[in-house]
């Protein structure tokens, strides 16, 4: 967690480039950071009010998802979205994203715990839009799950997350397994970019 931090925090003073010529470039003309500039703090809860705008919206939709599938589709055949390439099947799973790992609940609810905490803790330090969308996906993705974990059955923290998304020659998952991958995918994608959690690009 502590790394995380130091990673996402916003430097002190603007970064000199090293000697083969890398650096780094601030988006705030002056060379000044973010939180010391007149706009930071307006333009730095902006990106908090996307930050939790999309979770909300991930964490919504998965919610209603898995309330709907466990209605209508639970206990019945599966349903046909595209032929046997894509299917609509309710089921059970105890283990993390995909069904990998069943025998660790407990572990997998605790690390979707520590990800929410995390990511809380260093919204307000973020100033950069996609870097709130992409953690805007993984915070709504872990709330849809850990949602399951604590108040499904057989118990708290070792319930199991409700899959229903069943595409052939694949293992089944929901929405809020969607909202983690893509998130982590765009945090993938903005790291090779460059981009900082706070605004800050990195020049090779």
């Amino acid at each position: 967690m502590a790394e995380a931090e130091r990673i996402i925090g916003t430097p002190d003073t603007p970064d000199t480039p090293d000697a083969a010529g890398g650096g780094r470039e601030r988006p705030d003309s002056e060379g000044t950071p973010p939180e010391e500039s007149g706009a930071g703090r307006p333009r730095g809860r902006r990106r908090i009010a996307v930050l939790f705008a999309v979770a909300s919206i991930a964490y919504a939709l998965d919610l209603i998802s898995k309330m709907i599938v466990v209605a209508k589709l639970e206990h019945h055949p599966p349903i046909e979205i595209i032929g046997d390439w894509l299917k609509f099947e309710a089921i059970r799973n105890a283990g993390a994203a995909f069904g990998f790992g069943e025998a660790f609940t407990v572990i997998f609810t605790m690390i979707a715990a520590a990800v929410i905490v995390v990511i809380a803790r260093l919204a307000r330090k973020l100033y950069s839009l996609p870097w709130a969308i992409a953690l805007g996906l993984l915070l709504g993705g872990a709330l849809g799950n850990l949602t399951d974990r604590i108040f499904r059955a057989p118990g708290v923290f070792e319930g199991a997350v409700v899959d229903f998304i069943a595409p052939k020659h694949f293992a089944v998952f929901n929405l809020a397994d969607s909202a983690i991958v893509c998130g982590g995918i765009l945090i993938v994608l903005l790291s090779f970019k460059g981009l900082d959690p706070d605004g800050t690009v990195h020049k090779d």
